[in-house]
Parts: structure tokens; sequence; C-alpha cells
């Protein structure tokens, strides 16, 4: 706000405020998710209090409300951001983490500052995409980007199994190299330029086999408690903007005073010994969440994001593909079905036609059915010629394409 806003965090903070002190009501798909954690918030004594209503989880058009949280933003909204890391709220949250045997001090919190980072990209068939650096995976994307560039993927059938097996091959290799080298910046071992070389793309590429599945590197199981939204204002300003707790309700720990649910962000280190993402202090693990932006003649030309945890660099080349390879508009690119991995599976929406399942089956794909939809996808693409924004929104979660 302070960089590039026109108000005060008051402000901007006032609507969330609203809704926590006088109450919304639960949509169909945040109900459905919800009842299915009811053990993981009864296990907290804060988490039962502010997240269970009469200890039970809200049902479709119930209207909640978090008096705890309104209570906590008006404190922010009036002392401002420091208010959230010293003082009452900080001490409230130290305590709770405390007694589940934390390390994390109040002079951790009071030290910590957000930092103001510079963008990194790669250009795909003329557009510029841009992506957070590490300690984010936002590399994972653009390496998938720079390993597709060698292949014709407007020659293949959007939803068949050539198509689908030729992404799926790059995401292993991109989250190969993810799960390889990204971590705390001070702490890889070879640089971001070096991993998104056009050269070492087109080495990582001749690896793959278009007739069968190759014995590549896997990755971790995906899971999601992550909201992505997206604005562009009247003077063309975007934003593309994520948050998240990781995992359905972060941690399961609420603090019991200010209810505020905490992270599990800390899952994502690994405990492998001499590992650039290795488990230490005054590091962050590997993060990822990733919003981006693509750019044109340089201008903004779409902001974009996709919730998912792991498979948000894979959501961002499959809209991205959708658009730039079939041309696609937003919601079409953001409706068509979508395809991940989950260790040695191949993990497909419903509605992915049965002749692309069995396409990838005789290459090799051991192929299931997702039990859900694969993460939720938010876009807003400026059409500068004619001076209007064009938007989707994903039908797999409750958000909105909204102009006012």
């Amino acid at each position: 706000l302070k960089a590039h806003g026109r108000f005060g965090l008051d402000r901007a903070l006032a609507p969330a405020i609203k809704y926590a002190e006088g109450g919304f009501p639960v949509a169909a798909r945040v109900a459905w998710d919800w009842r299915h954690y009811v053990g993981k918030l009864k296990a907290d004594p804060g988490a039962a209090k502010h997240y269970l209503f009469n200890g039970a989880p809200p049902r479709e058009g119930d209207v909640i409300r978090f008096p705890a949280l309104a209570a906590t933003l008006k404190a922010i909204a009036a002392k401002g951001a420091r208010a959230f890391y010293e003082g009452e709220i900080a001490a409230d949250m130290v305590a709770t983490v405390a007694a589940a045997g934390s390390f994390l001090t109040a002079a951790d919190f009071a030290a910590h500052r957000g930092e103001a980072v510079t963008p990194i990209s790669t250009n795909y068939r003329g557009l510029d995409l841009l992506e957070i650096p590490p300690n984010a995976q936002g590399l994972t994307a653009l390496a998938m980007f720079n390993i597709l560039e060698n292949f014709d993927l407007a020659a293949l059938d959007p939803v068949g199994p050539e198509r689908f097996h030729l992404v799926l091959e790059a995401a292993r290799l991109a989250f190969a190299l993810r799960d390889s080298h990204v971590a705390e910046p001070s702490f890889m071992r070879v640089k971001v330029p070096d991993l998104l070389d056009k050269g070492f793309a087109k080495k990582l590429a001749s690896h793959i086999d278009m007739d069968k599945r190759s014995k590549l590197p896997g990755a971790p199981t995906p899971g999601t408690d992550t909201v992505y939204l997206t604005v562009v204002d009247r003077d063309r300003m975007a934003v593309s903007f994520i948050n998240t707790l990781y995992s359905h309700f972060g941690s399961g720990i609420c603090t019991e005073k200010t209810g505020i649910l905490l992270t599990n962000r800390g899952a994502c280190f690994t405990l492998e010994a001499g590992h650039p993402n290795e488990f230490g202090a005054d590091k962050r693990p590997l993060h990822t969440i990733i919003p981006a932006l693509a750019m044109k003649n340089g201008r903004c030309d779409m902001s974009f994001g996709v919730m998912g945890a792991d498979y948000q660099p894979m959501g961002h080349v499959q809209i991205v593909n959708n658009m730039v390879d079939y041309g696609m508009d937003v919601q079409q690119a953001i409706d068509c079905p979508r395809f991940f991995f989950e260790g040695e599976q191949t993990v497909v929406e419903t509605g992915t036609p049965a002749a692309t399942v069995a396409g990838l089956e005789a290459r090799g794909h051991d192929v299931v059915f997702a039990l859900t939809p694969w993460g939720g996808a938010q876009t807003i693409k400026i059409d500068w010629d004619r001076g209007v924004l064009v938007a989707g929104s994903d039908p797999r979660k409750d958000g909105c394409a909204l102009g006012y």
C-alpha cells in the first residue's frame, strides 16, 4: 500500500473486518471441504473454538462470524502491520506454538521482515512469463515452458493423449529440478539463470520419449488450503496475489485469543542431510505458492494464478498452453480437463476423454481419476487495443469473474 496504493491499511482491511464481525454465508464448495476436517479441528482447542460451531462444521448457506479475528484485524488496522509481529497478537501466537513444542520466540516474530523481490522470467513463444523466485517454486513452471518450447504443441489435440503425455513428462523433469535445487536462495548450489538456461532445457527435452513414460524422478504429493485472486484497476495496475495455510486448515493449530490459524509450511523442508532445502535455523522452506504475470511488448498482458500446492506450476503451464498454443479464451483455458501426477501415478480429472486415458495407459502411465478437481484458477487478460478486461474464474472453486 505504501509503494503502490492510494489509501491506508485501515481502509484495506475494513471489508474483512465487516465480514468477520457481521458474518457471511458459507458457499457450497467451502462447506463441502470443511466437513472433511472436523477431526483435525476438534484436536486443537483453539481450532475447535473458532472454526467449529456447536462442535460442527457450517453447512452451505449458514451465516458464520469470526469475532476474535475481527478484533485481531481491527488492532492491525489501527496500529499497523507491526501489530501482528509484536505485542499481544504475537505473544498469543508464540504461547500457542510453544505449548506444542515449537522453537519460535517473540524475538523471531519481531525480527521478521517481508521482502520485495525481483521476479524471474522466461519467454514462451513471444510471451514473457514472470514468476516469484526461490525459495518459491516459480522456477518449476518456467523450466516446463523452456522444455515444452522444443515441441509443437499446437499440432497435438488439446485433450488428446499425446499432449497429456508430453506435458506430464515435462512436468516430471521440472519437478525433479525443483526438488533437487530450490531452497532458501543463499543455500542454493546452482544459480537460477543456469537452471533456466534454454540450452539446458533442450537437453532435458531430449529425455522425453513421445511413445512411452520414461523412468524419471518422482515428486511430492499435493495438499492445499490456498486462495488466489487477481485484480486489474482502471489504470491497468495488475495485482496477482496468493495466500495460503498450505494443508487444509494449515497445521490445525489455532490461537485461542486471537483466532489465527497457523500454517504448516515447515512441511516443505526436507530432513535429507546436506540438501539445500534441509531444515535449519534462519531458513525458509521451498514454498509452493506462486502468483504469476505475463508480459508482452513491455506491458502486462495477463495476471493469473492457480491454487493447488505442488500443482500450481502445472496449472500455470496448462493455462498458458491452452491460450497460446490452442487459441482458447481465458474461461476455456481454465475449464479444460486437468492432469498431474502423484508419485508414480498419473491423475486425471473426471471429464478426460476415455481415448486419452487409454492412450496414456498404452504409454506406460498408471492412470487414476482425481477424487477432487485439480487446483482453482483466476485470470484477467488485458486487451489494450480495445480498452477492455477479459476475466475467467474456475468453476472448481467458489470464485467469480467480476467487473465493477
